[in-house]
Formats: structure tokens, C-alpha cells, sequence
């Protein structure tokens, strides 16, 4: 940033002295403020944890500023900023900063890509202000994990049958059935989830007293995109999603035929990348956030029902929920399930421990394709299983082509899982084949993506398909039964299964809620 542009941003702010030895804001606080520093030198700290003591990670002289992405998202403090030479810096108030990252696009960029590095190198440095410790391969670790990863939460993660992992249970009184825990700012969260790591850190919504004008239910590509430009528009917006951010497609190793990625992307890298675009313009993120219903009972200010009892009243909103990941009916799936050895993703940390394993992915459409292919790309030898006596028939040709190709993967059409077997472990499954034969296959772990539901029973007083998809398009495009309610991406009756239409409904639904808002 240069004198020009430092001097700009400052005018957001005030003017401070502080002395050396002031804290400005420490572990534990519920907010901070963003810093220019100008003649003040200040350490950034990492407060000591039950293992190890306290470090400084950076250290900050006059001409920088003190902030990460924190600032946007509005997670509790977990750093310590201390003054170590005494003198003069500039205070800029979230809602300032926010509003100056709206009006400066050169300042924003600097600003958020510095947040951005910061988030990094935190994640690296100071990963001990946050700490996992569970057994691998479960699936509340692996939902845990997923969270973490997905929020971009500087953490450090330990095994439970780790050195590390035995003694950091002994230093905090942790026994086995305690886990996954999760240690931060001192406090210990016992059998952590997604929710109450969320409630500790201070990611779940919390009224605050602000009007919200948009409130955006779901997080994957659609909600994501409404979002964003709901919120560059000139909406205050809360993003509430149940689970985490980004939907099935965080879970996408990898999406070839987005427009603009020639060499694909993650879902979890575009789905980054897509929250920090909607911090950037202001939206409120609150994840896992549950919402249970809609009071539509005054027709110009519907309110958004919380799972904790909160409520959320505002001007219109945006259903993106998605659907769900359908089960096998197959005795001993729920067990499995619960082990970890039956997915319904195929990121980086689904795929990791299973290098030369065999695997069975389960699914004729892409996603399974995809999941077929990173898997043999890590080493894997992947079984793929369709009910269909055709690939070709709900999945692309690019993937095809490669499948029937990869020296590593089977096909078997027309072929249905019939049995699982193994005790802790997933050891192999049983497939029935064309003419009732059956085949017993080696296989440490399945990966299914046999479609999905419609999560839509929240929509209350919305009318819905047969099928539970919400139906769309009743004077405005978008627009559900209930005026102010319209519904975007796969929840929405009719609509094509991609990114990028999920991504052109969240944004052009947002055209649709400026049209009504103007009635107003």
C-alpha cells in the first residue's frame, strides 16, 4: 500500500496514542478493530496452549496494518496485537472498514490479499490456537475437518494415536470418549461438531440490532452467488448455511467445464475463493446455522426461523438448500457410515489414506466420474458401479473417455451393490450383476453419489413439486408461491445440475428481489 492509499483508508478512521505495553485487542475478545500504524510498533502473539508457550508470529512497524480475515468474518479473536513502541496509529471500526472496502476497489485488493496471506501464514504459524484432537477415520472427524478446512480456520490437527495426540488428551483431562475435541482460548469443547466448535468461536449468527434486507439460505454455488451480488448491490446480507460452505461442490475434486478454468478447479478452492468475494462486499457468513422454517404471516417482512429459536426478520429471501446425498438400502451401510469408510465426497481429505487401496465408487453421473478419477490418479484401484448398461448416458464425454481409458478403474454396468462386508473395517462388497450373479470386490472403502433429495421442508407455506423441488418462476423469475421467497439452483423445480447454472440463478435472482423490493 502506498502513502497515497495508506492516508486514504485512514481517513475512515481516528487517530490514537497508545503506549508501549497496550493491548489492542486479545485472544478471546468477540471483535476487533482494524489498525494503520504510524508511528506505532506492535507484535502479533499466539497466547500459549496447554503445549506449548507463547510466540510471537509477527511483528508490525509504522506504514502496515493489523487485520486478517477474521475482520470479515467475524470469529472471535484469537491472536493478541500488543504495543511494543509507543506512538500514534488510526482506528477504523468494522462497519468503516467495510464501507471503505466497497467505495476503494485499489485499497480492497491490497487489503484482502493481504488478509488472505495472513489467514495462510497464520494457518502455518499459529495453528495452535485452535486444536483437533480425534481418531482418524471417523466420520465426525472427518466432518470436523471438513468444517475447519472449508472456513479456512487456522488449526492443528492431531491424531489421536499420535504422540502428540496422547499427550495433548493428558494435558487437557481428555479421555476417549470425549472426542473429537476441539481446544481453544483455554476452553475445551468435548465431542465437538461443526455447531458447537462454531458457537465457540463465534461463528454462529448473532443478532446484532442491524436491519438485514436479504437473508440467503445455503451456501453452495447458488447461495454463494446471490449472495455476493445481493450484497454488492447494496443488500444487507446474512449467509446461513446448516453443514458448511460450498455445498456438493466443495466436495468436487475436481470441476472441468466451469467457464474461465481451463485447467479445472477444486470445488473447495472455488468455493474459497467465492467467500472471500462475498466478505469482500459485506455479507454476513454464519455456518453450521440451521434454519427450521419461514413466518410469512406479514406479507412484506418475512422472518427467517433459527434452529436455537432466533429470528431473522427481512425484506425478501433466497432459498439455495440444495439437496441431499441419497443412501443405499444395504444392511450394515449406517455402521460403515459412521467409521468413515462410506463417503459421499471425494476431496483431498476423503481421498487421503487410500493410495493403493481398492475402492468402490458407486454412481453413473459426473460427480462419480470425477471421484473415479482423482482416486486412480492418487493410486487407488477403483471398482465403478451404475445401475445403467450405459456410461454415456448421464455422464460427460470428457470424463468418459478417460474412465474407459485409466488402467486402474473397472466398470461394471448394470451392476447394484448388494452387501457390504467386514468388521471395524469395510473389507469388501458384494455386486449383483445382469442375470442375478454376484461378485464379491475388495474394497476399503465406498464413495457414493447415487443423486440426491431436495432439501426443502424448511420452505414452509411455499408450494413444491411432487418430488419435494421447489416451484419457481410465479410472477418474477425465481419467485416461489411466497412473494418475497424465490428459490435458486438444485432446490428450484426444473433446474439443470451444474455450477455454473447454480451460480447464473443465485445471480440472477437477485435481479428478480430488486424488481419486488421496488414495489415497496
Amino acid at each position: 500500500m502506498n502513502d497515497e492509499q495508506f492516508h486514504r483508508l485512514a481517513g475512515y478512521g481516528e487517530v490514537e496514542h497508545v503506549e508501549a505495553g497496550r493491548c489492542l485487542y486479545v485472544s478471546g475478545d468477540d471483535s476487533y478493530d482494524f489498525f494503520l500504524l504510524l508511528t506505532a510498533a506492535v507484535e502479533i502473539v499466539r497466547d500459549a496452549t496447554v503445549i506449548e508457550p507463547e510466540r510471537v508470529i509477527y511483528q508490525a512497524g509504522p506504514g502496515d496494518f493489523l487485520g486478517e480475515l477474521s475482520l470479515l468474518t467475524g470469529q472471535h479473536v484469537y491472536l493478541t496485537a500488543r504495543v511494543v513502541s509507543a506512538g500514534t496509529l488510526v482506528r477504523i471500526r468494522p462497519p468503516k472498514l467495510r464501507q471503505a472496502l466497497a467505495e476503494q476497489d485499489d485499497i480492497a485488493d491490497l487489503v484482502l490479499a493481504a488478509f488472505q496471506e495472513r489467514r495462510e501464514f497464520i494457518r502455518s504459524a499459529a495453528g495452535g490456537a485452535l486444536e483437533i484432537v480425534a481418531r482418524p477415520d471417523v466420520a465426525e472427524t472427518q466432518e470436523l475437518r471438513t468444517y475447519v478446512t472449508q472456513l479456512l480456520l487456522p488449526h492443528t490437527w492431531r491424531s489421536a494415536d499420535s504422540a502428540a495426540g496422547r499427550s495433548l488428551m493428558a494435558s487437557a483431562g481428555l479421555a476417549p470418549g470425549d472426542l473429537p475435541a476441539a481446544i481453544t482460548h483455554g476452553s475445551v469443547v468435548r465431542r465437538a461438531t461443526p455447531g458447537t466448535l462454531a458457537g465457540e468461536l463465534g461463528l454462529t449468527y448473532r443478532a446484532d440490532g442491524t436491519s438485514v434486507d436479504l437473508v440467503v439460505v445455503g451456501a453452495g454455488p447458488a447461495g454463494l452467488a446471490a449472495a455476493m451480488y445481493g450484497a454488492s448491490e447494496g443488500l444487507a446480507t446474512v449467509l446461513l448455511d446448516r453443514a458448511g460452505l460450498g455445498g456438493q461442490a466443495a466436495k468436487s475434486p475436481r470441476i472441468e467445464n466451469y467457464l474461465g478454468f481451463p485447467g479445472g478447479v477444486s470445488g473447495a478452492s472455488l468455493t474459497r475463493a467465492a467467500m472471500v468475494q462475498a466478505l469482500k462486499f459485506g455479507v454476513r457468513i454464519n455456518a453450521p446455522c440451521a434454519v427450521t422454517g419461514l413466518d410469512l404471516s406479514d406479507d412484506r417482512r418475512p422472518v427467517v426461523l433459527l434452529e436455537d429459536g432466533a429470528r431473522i426478520p427481512c425484506r425478501a429471501v433466497v432459498a439455495a438448500t440444495g439437496a441431499h446425498y441419497r443412501r443405499l438400502d444395504v444392511a450394515g451401510w449406517a455402521a460403515f457410515e459412521k467409521s468413515g469408510h462410506i463417503r459421499y465426497a471425494a476431496t483431498d481429505l476423503d481421498i487421503r489414506g487410500r493410495e493403493r487401496q481398492p475402492v468402490t465408487v458407486v454412481g453413473g453421473a459426473n460427480s462419480a466420474g470425477q471421484a473415479a478419477l482423482s482416486l486412480a490418479a492418487h493410486g487407488a484401484t477403483v471398482d465403478l458401479i451404475i445401475r445403467g448398461h450405459d456410461l454415456t448416458a448421464r455422464m460427460s464425454s470428457y470424463l468418459t473417455d478417460r474412465i474407459r481409458a485409466h488402467p486402474r478403474i473397472r466398470v461394471h454396468a448394470g451392476s447394484t451393490i448388494r452387501e457390504l462386508t467386514g468388521d471395524a473395517s469395510l473389507a469388501s462388497v458384494v455386486v449383483a450383476r445382469p442375470g442375478g450373479r454376484t461378485e464379491r470386490l475388495a474394497s476399503h472403502a465406498l464413495f457414493c453419489f447415487v443423486g440426491a433429495d431436495p432439501v426443502s421442508d424448511w420452505l414452509t407455506g411455499v408450494a413444491k413439486a411432487g418430488d419435494g423441488f421447489v416451484r419457481t418462476d410465479n410472477r418474477l423469475p425465481f419467485q416461489t408461491s411466497a412473494p418475497r421467497v424465490f428459490a435458486v439452483g438444485d432446490l428450484r423445480a426444473g433446474s439443470t445440475k451444474r455450477v455454473a447454472t447454480a451460480v447464473g440463478d443465485g445471480a440472477s435472482a437477485i435481479s428478480s428481489v430488486h424488481v419486488m423490493l421496488s414495489e415497496d
